[in-house]
């Protein structure tokens, strides 16, 4: 009868222990519900009639999702002591292993919530004063997941925290091995926002990368940029900081984009401008003040010279005129200056560079009104399309390497030649040679 009622007892506490853990679990995952359905509701509320950003922020859905989630574990946690008849060792793994999803669905509450306070700060302002805020949240993200990763072994294991990371201590040099890279990235990341370096939108160029486009992203590892080929090239962070790369922001910002491009003229066909030239060249209404101006000076200076030369002063060498390159750039200037395409506040100029084997370059250094890609292409290219087609005006032509179809016009033009000469026309093979004697 005593063996009767003691496997009695037994079965009667192994019931009451599997129903005591049933209804914990049902207990733990009852309270979720309810929980997250008062989370959505009374503070979804909330956060539909305020007004202050702060408080929208931390309320987000997301969060409180998050939220919810720590229900069940904590449940599990603190109702663990009122099942009947529980084993110490199934009791102490219960505890453990509830403390470790409580801790774990707490670091993942809190990494939603810096997520979401990333993404409102980069809605507000994408470009400027939260421009590192994503690597800074991702580097909060791997600190909180590894102590919450300590954390956890020292439960599950029932140890302090403290051993655990005093038997990290042998791999320090290791982890440092492991997270170079991001330790180089974050103090990058740093600098860049620190320095104002970049932002997301500006346009870089680094050649060393084979970057060339827009950045589209900044994190705490890499920085993406979109070519203008429309592919993507993904440049570690810390590369921006020891080494060199451009940035088009300033241009961008001025609201001017630079044309420095150069017109070679022959020089060949530099000379001066007759009488005629200059009267018929005075029609030009872009040139004309500029000529009459010219006109009056030039006539003033050579009547003093012949008051200090007397006859000489009628050689053409010792008189002052006008030249036709130099009239070209007075015309290139003018027509810069009346270009509805050309920024007139910014550095406008048009200067004759050194002679090279390729011709006398014609520097235009101007900016144009639009920064945008298309609009620039197009001021430049009617300007120097206009200015390459009134060269032949002034009597100038563009230098340019001779071509085959150029060979073959003078080979052709040769072979002409020597066929319409006269019969006869050549040497006398007769006659002797210079150096010869008639004797010989």
């Amino acid at each position: 009868m005593e063996f009767l009622s003691e496997h009695f007892n037994d079965q009667t506490a192994v019931v009451q222990m599997a129903i005591g853990l049933v209804l914990l679990a049902c207990a733990a995952f009852f309270a979720r519900f309810v929980v997250a359905s008062a989370l959505r509701k009374a503070l979804g509320s909330l956060r539909d009639r305020t007004q202050t950003r702060l408080l929208k922020t931390f309320l987000d859905e997301r969060i409180l999702a998050r939220a919810a989630q720590i229900v069940p574990s904590l449940v599990v946690q603190l109702g663990i002591n009122l099942v009947p008849h529980l084993p110490a060792t199934p009791y102490t793994i219960i505890r453990n292993v509830a403390f470790a999803l409580t801790a774990l669905h707490f670091v993942r509450t809190i990494t939603m919530a810096l997520n979401v306070i990333q993404e409102r700060s980069l809605q507000n302002d994408p470009s400027h004063k939260f421009m590192a805020i994503k690597s800074t949240v991702q580097l909060i993200n791997i600190v909180l997941y590894g102590a919450c990763t300590i954390l956890i072994i020292a439960v599950l294991i029932d140890r302090s925290p403290v051993i655990v990371l005093s038997g990290m201590g042998a791999m320090s040099a290791v982890l440092m091995l492991v997270f170079k890279d991001t330790i180089l990235s974050f103090t990058a990341g740093i600098l860049i926002a620190s320095n104002d370096m970049l932002r997301v939108g500006d346009w870089i160029e680094m050649p060393q990368a084979g970057a060339d486009g827009d950045v589209v992203d900044i994190s705490l590892h890499t920085i993406k940029v979109q070519n203008w080929d429309k592919t993507i090239t993904t440049i570690p962070t810390w590369k921006l900081v020891s080494e060199s790369y451009k940035n088009w922001r300033g241009m961008q910002a001025s609201g001017g984009r630079r044309i420095k491009r150069s017109i070679r003229i022959d020089a060949g066909t530099v000379r001066f401008l007759t009488n005629e030239e200059i009267a018929r060249l005075s029609s030009i209404n872009l040139i004309h003040d500029y000529l009459e101006d010219k006109r009056h000076e030039v006539q003033s200076s050579n009547e003093d010279r012949r008051h200090a030369l007397g006859a000489l002063a009628e050689l053409p060498a010792n008189q002052r005129r006008l030249t036709n390159i130099g009239t070209f750039r007075a015309y290139a200037l003018a027509y810069l200056k009346h270009h509805p395409g050309i920024h007139q506040d910014m550095t406008l100029m048009v200067r004759q560079m050194e002679p090279t084997p390729e011709g006398i370059p014609m520097e235009l250094y101007c900016f144009t009104n639009s920064t945008a890609w298309v609009a620039y292409e197009g001021y430049q290219s009617d300007i120097f399309d206009h200015l390459l087609a009134i060269l032949p005006e002034l009597g100038l032509r563009a230098f340019q390497n001779p071509s085959g179809a150029d060979m073959r016009a003078m080979l052709t033009g040769l072979g002409e030649a020597i066929a319409q000469r006269p019969a006869g026309a050549g040497a006398d093979p007769a006659k002797p040679c210079e150096g010869q004697s008639a004797a010989q």
